[in-house]
């Protein structure tokens, strides 16, 4: 069976933790999380995004370039919680454009990751979770996260300004975009096999076809 290292991407309460969690019990890949509960810095930056954005985005390049390296050398499958590529593509940029970091640390952080991510392996398939602003409001307000507190639909619309262009010419490998406003493949299993068809099909090149009704 061939090995697959794919990425889960997507704005914040897309579902990619959700959707990574169930697709490693379906496939029985490896899987890995973005770094939430033990995150030094995500508290501080909620509270603070101007003191805190530089130092957030300077642990999650660490963070995330450990995972990306250890699950594309896996000799398993491997699928991880957001991709590296969208702490520069949409965070650093929006905390540039909110002038929560500043032009200078913005240019000194884009050094030290286009060298990082110029040294990493290419995945095999980047999946882009989309859901409008108001799910995504809904959904970071049901789970209640003390330091999401402070997140607004202004905020996230700019994340989804972002994501939108940022996908429109991401080109290092196929990428596959699901729409998940109305998935629950928590909770039902015919929503997680629609999910798990599409993304086999897009690994054996196949080409994409619309999206059923569920």
């Amino acid at each position: 069976m061939a090995k697959h290292f794919v990425l889960v991407s997507g704005n914040i309460g897309a579902g990619k933790t959700s959707l990574t969690k169930k697709l490693g019990e379906r496939l029985g890949w490896e899987t890995a999380y973005e770094s939430v509960d033990d995150n030094p810095y995500l508290a501080d930056f909620y509270a603070d995004m101007r003191s805190w954005a530089f130092y957030l985005q300077i642990y999650f390049l660490g963070h995330r370039a450990k995972q990306h390296l250890a699950l594309a050398k896996s000799e398993a499958s491997a699928m991880i919680d957001r991709s590296i590529y969208e702490d520069a593509e949409i965070f650093a940029r929006a905390a540039l454009e909110l002038g929560t970091v500043s032009d200078r640390d913005y240019g000194t952080y884009r050094q030290v990751f286009d060298l990082v991510v110029s040294l990493l392996p290419t995945p095999d398939l980047l999946i882009y979770l989309k859901a409008s602003v108001p799910v995504l409001m809904r959904r970071i307000q049901a789970r209640g996260r003390d330091m999401e507190g402070g997140v607004t639909e202004e905020y996230l619309s700019l994340l989804d300004k972002y994501y939108e262009e940022w996908m429109a010419r991401f080109d290092l490998c196929p990428t596959l975009t699901i729409r998940a406003d109305d998935l629950d493949y928590v909770h039902r299993p015919s929503h997680l096999d629609i999910v798990v068809e599409r993304i086999q099909d897009k690994l054996a090149g196949k080409e994409e076809i619309a999206f059923p009704e569920i």
